[in-house]
């Protein structure tokens, strides 16, 4: 028995070979068109040839053969990644933006943004089977545990021209964490040093002046609101993009490490309540919100992410909101 997918409204406008290949990334055209030929593949019931433009709404046949020649497979990168038509699937449930030149996502708090040794699945290749025909390059990166918006180029063009908007601070992101501590003054910019998983009050060189020099991490943040005076909601305006930055201004200079942070944090000192609505493996700082221009438009954008569900019953029993 045939299947049907509805078109998403983020794919709104996309011809129906190219948003069939991002469905069955691992399925040949030469089978998309034979299936088109036979009536196998149709939209609303009708007929197709393959160069249809899809609208939101419409609905696509989708075929057995089809159905079992995917799920058979797990797609297999040069580099050992596997991931199912099942994970690429959810993926595409987490754009929250989409057209010509850029892909949003919300990205899933455990899910690597950047392949590489022992990475069984990451973001960047599972959007590039997402949209086979363009030039997936990442331009800014969020931690493997950290949840929320990420902006990925879909060419060459709009890689170079986000890229340079997120060096030179054009792109301004927000986060949200719950931060084991109580911390005073509620309000203020961090401006240290950072080297290797440390901070500095002043910049200097390790090793006598022949090691790496630190570099400059800036944060501003503001408590949003607390809790038993033992955990805050806090909100981050990162000025500068260093490795782990959040987790050690939080730990190592507020004094108050994001809860479920194992690499920076501590053992909680809640209440047996809190203990109970915290037990989660995950970290609990998401990247809320992101302003930028768009690479060819010009038109400055702000995108937002729906808040994790493992956060919101947090969020709900500490009565914490979104600024």
């Amino acid at each position: 028995m045939a299947d049907f997918i509805t078109v998403s409204k983020v794919e709104e406008g996309v011809r129906l070979l190219r948003w069939f290949l991002r469905q069955f990334p691992s399925m040949p055209q030469r089978e998309f068109y034979k299936l088109c030929r036979g009536g196998q593949i149709r939209v609303n019931s009708k007929r197709v040839r393959g160069n249809e433009i899809l609208a939101a709404g419409d609905a696509v046949r989708i075929p057995p053969t089809v159905l079992s020649y995917v799920h058979t497979r797990a797609k297999k990168t040069e580099s050992g990644e596997r991931f199912t038509l099942s994970d690429l699937e959810s993926l595409r449930k987490c754009i929250i933006h989409n057209d010509d030149d850029i892909v949003v996502f919300n990205k899933p708090a455990g899910l690597a943004v950047q392949g590489g040794t022992g990475i069984r699945k990451s973001l960047d290749k599972m959007a590039a089977a997402l949209f086979p025909y363009d030039k997936i390059s990442l331009v800014h990166r969020l931690d493997k545990e950290t949840s929320g918006v990420l902006v990925v180029a879909k060419n060459q063009r709009a890689a170079q021209v986000l890229a340079d908007a997120f060096q030179n601070k054009k792109a301004h992101k927000e986060y949200l964490a719950l931060l084991n501590g109580d911390i005073s003054p509620r309000k203020g910019c961090i401006d240290n040093f950072m080297l290797k998983g440390q901070v500095f009050d002043a910049q200097t060189r390790l090793n006598n002046g022949t090691g790496p020099r630190p570099q400059r991490a800036i944060t501003d943040y503001e408590v949003l609101s607390s809790a038993s005076s033992c955990l805050s909601w806090v909100k981050f305006s990162p000025k500068t993009g260093r490795t782990h930055q959040l987790r050690l201004h939080s730990a190592l200079t507020l004094g108050a490490p994001i809860v479920g942070d194992d690499l920076y944090g501590r053992k909680q000192k809640v209440d047996t309540v809190l203990q109970s609505v915290l037990s989660t493996n995950n970290l609990f700082l998401f990247a809320y919100k992101i302003t930028f221009q768009h690479p060819s438009t010009g038109k400055m954008m702000t995108l937002r992410a729906a808040v994790p569900d493992f956060m919101l019953p947090v969020m709900k029993f500490l009565e914490f909101n979104l600024p």
